[in-house]
């Protein structure tokens, strides 16, 4: 479905109708790659489970490995992590069907979310002004890339820090740690997701910034507030361990710093391009 009528100043407009049709189809596209790469993930059963979704259940997992051979290199036993101690158990007679089915579509959904969003993508540029699409290029791929790189973090850093805190927390020695499977995945599926929309706090700021609902002044003033709000996020999706909580929050407040950047480069550019509209009226006149 062709949207590029509906771009404003053009001769020919799409009626309200018209604009449901066109997104309809957006949608229907969307959700037949969600679908696939659904299918494809409940295909991929080996993989899934045992290499990916319980990768950070083993001890030679690469987030351990790694923190335990910077630990012995900087001579830190804080960045040391033991084997996680515990069991996976199933306690429903459907429930590892069940985990398989809803573990796939919440990997399609995540494998799709950067069509999805071009899809979106695709309904909306047609109607932004030609100054304003190409101000807003790249867009698709820099929320793909934040997203993805988000996701990465979480898997492999977030996650695996809350899995190894939680599961080696002990109230006492004869206390065993009996974890529900679904407790686990959901988890490790909430934490990856989290830090995979957090990432994309640099494409919010650049559209806050493009509709004037946010300036660098702002973000600078509140940069301790925003802090705060920072060092919450980082106790919320990880355990309560000091070393875990840092490593999370650095990379959130570069990400911040990184958006004070291009709010004041997207402040920069609209004052430019006001400034030459201002000088072409003149010139007129």
């Amino acid at each position: 479905m062709n949207t590029e009528s509906s771009q404003p100043g053009t001769q020919q407009e799409m009626s309200f109708i018209d604009h449901l049709e066109a997104l309809r189809w957006h949608i229907i596209r969307a959700a037949i790659a969600v679908v696939v790469f659904t299918i494809a993930a409940f295909l991929a059963k080996d993989f899934l489970f045992h290499d990916l979704i319980l990768g950070p259940s083993r001890a030679d997992f690469w987030t351990y490995r790694t923190f335990n051979q910077v630990g012995e290199w900087l001579g830190a036993t804080a960045l040391h992590m033991d084997k996680p101690t515990f069991d996976l158990q199933n306690r429903q007679m459907s429930g590892q069907l069940t985990m398989h089915i809803s573990t796939s579509f919440v990997v399609g959904l995540a494998l799709g979310f950067p069509y999805t969003f071009w899809e979106l993508w695709r309904f909306i540029r047609p109607g932004l002004y030609p100054h304003e699409q190409a101000n807003s290029r790249g867009a698709v791929f820099f929320v793909s890339v934040l997203f993805i790189l988000g996701l990465l973090f979480g898997y492999f850093v977030a996650a695996p820090l809350s899995i190894n805190f939680l599961a080696s927390y002990q109230l006492d020695a004869t206390i065993e740690n009996q974890i529900d499977l679904q407790s686990y995945i959901s988890t490790l599926t909430t934490m990856s997701l989290s830090c995979a929309f957090v990432f994309e706090l640099p494409m919010i700021v650049f559209f806050l910034a493009k509709a004037g609902l946010i300036t660098h002044e702002i973000m600078r003033v509140y940069r301790k507030h925003a802090i705060v709000v920072i060092l919450v996020v980082a106790a919320v999706i990880t355990p309560p361990d000091v070393s875990a909580q840092i490593i999370v929050t650095i990379p959130i407040i570069l990400l911040y710093e990184v958006s004070i950047h291009i709010a004041r480069v997207v402040r920069r550019n609209s004052t430019r391009r006001l400034n030459e509209q201002l000088a072409q009226n003149q010139g007129v006149s």
